[in-house]
């Protein structure tokens, strides 16, 4: 096997094109139990994702896991499935194309596409297609505003991979989180009030819960962020819907 991928055409003097990639998780090609065995191995057995020594994990993911649960996934994702597929693809793919929609509104010259980094379309694959249409320059955006080394990271190791086996590399740049960035804040805040106005929120014994995806309590003792960011936009949005102390939980 070659050591770089065969490059594509290129002609001198082609213009430069930018393009920003959207990465989010990833979903089965469809919600049935082959489609979900092959996606589940694929998520679990990312080191990022289980942080177990492979002795442990192999036997138990293979031998138990992937021989149960993807049955039981498969009947979960096809009570919400639609025809455009899962919610998670349905919601990216229409926002890259709202993104792509506004930057072409505002006159900027950008290209947008989107990956995922489990299942179809892979970040490997939809880079090939960008440059294979002549993008020069490329912004990464994972779609987790708060950092953490099983989504973020492993999204960024994805591309890094497909980078290491390019003759010519893009210009690359990559956006890291944006937990405490005040577009997010604002929009956070403005779903809550749009929330508030059709259901006006009671006089007293109100709490607001802040609720994001948990990680395990060693992800923080190694050095993990996550969990240090989740509270940074949660204490950042409480702050824009002016609530005390006692008003909001995270959770």
């Amino acid at each position: 096997m070659p050591r770089f991928a065969t490059e594509p055409a290129w002609q001198h003097g082609t213009p430069a094109r930018t393009a920003i990639l959207l990465v989010n998780l990833g979903t089965p090609a469809a919600p049935e139990t082959v489609a979900l065995r092959r996606y589940l191995k694929q998520f679990l057995s990312d080191p990022r994702v289980v942080e177990l020594p492979r002795l442990l994990w192999w036997p138990l993911l293979n031998g138990i896991i992937l021989n149960t649960r993807p049955a039981k996934s498969a009947r979960k994702y096809a009570s919400v499935w639609s025809e455009g597929g899962s919610p998670l693809k349905v919601h990216t793919e229409a926002q890259a194309a709202l993104l792509g929609e506004a930057l072409k509104e505002q006159g900027e010259e950008v290209d947008v596409a989107w990956a995922m980094r489990y299942g179809e379309p892979s970040i490997p694959r939809v880079l090939d297609q960008l440059k294979a249409d002549n993008v020069t320059r490329i912004l990464l955006l994972p779609l987790y505003p708060q950092y953490a080394a099983a989504t973020t990271a492993t999204a960024m190791d994805e591309a890094c991979h497909w980078l290491l086996r390019q003759r010519r590399q893009p210009e690359w740049r990559s956006v890291r989180s944006y937990a405490d960035h005040p577009g997010y804040i604002a929009a956070l805040a403005a779903s809550v009030r749009r929330h508030w106005q059709q259901h006006p929120r009671p006089e007293s014994g109100y709490q607001l819960v802040f609720s994001f995806h948990g990680l395990p309590r060693f992800c923080l003792d190694r050095g993990d962020p996550y969990f240090c960011e989740c509270h940074k936009t949660g204490r950042l949005l409480a702050e824009a819907l002016a609530l005390q102390p006692g008003d909001y939980r995270i959770s």
